[in-house]
């Protein structure tokens, strides 16, 4: 099981427990991301659609908590909310492992997952532009939903 300040990758996702505590960083409909130490990181030119946030005692391959988008109503920076995890979507950023979990207090629609899908898509192709920018290299790109025997059943009724 992964535990308090592990390291967390595609493999190891498997063993997440679906309760999960997520800081909410970015408010949905917010076009600014900030750091875990409250610095501005990106000014988006279009808002987030989702509350993004992270688990914080799980340390994902890129150094900062694991990343979670919690569907629902806004909630404000700062919050820590309880909720289920009901999917997980791939991402490479830069060339590290970032998987998104994606939290919902219901089973997500089959819209809400196209909804998600064209998200990352197009924050992988913003992403990339950043990285540019800023001189980064190595791959950034949305890999799709990754296989979870939890995530399987608590979609399995959309």
């Amino acid at each position: 099981m992964v535990t308090s300040n592990a390291r967390v990758s595609f493999a190891t996702l498997q063993d997440l427990s679906p309760l999960q505590r997520v800081r909410i960083e970015v408010p949905r409909w917010s076009f600014v991301k900030r750091k875990g130490d409250g610095r501005v990181d990106v000014i988006s030119p279009l808002p987030c659609p989702y509350n993004y946030g992270c688990i914080e005692d799980i340390v994902a391959a890129d150094g900062d908590g694991l990343d979670a988008l919690v569907l629902g109503p806004r909630l404000a920076a700062g919050v820590l909310v309880e909720t289920t995890v009901r999917a997980v979507f791939g991402f490479c950023d830069a060339g590290v492992e970032d998987p998104k979990l994606v939290c919902s207090a219901v089973p997500l629609t089959a819209a809400e997952r196209r909804g998600i899908e064209r998200f990352f898509w197009a924050y992988a192709w913003f992403k990339r532009g950043i990285h540019r920018v800023r001189g980064e290299s190595g791959t950034t790109t949305a890999l799709g939903w990754l296989s979870s025997p939890w995530a399987r059943a608590a979609s399995s009724s959309s």
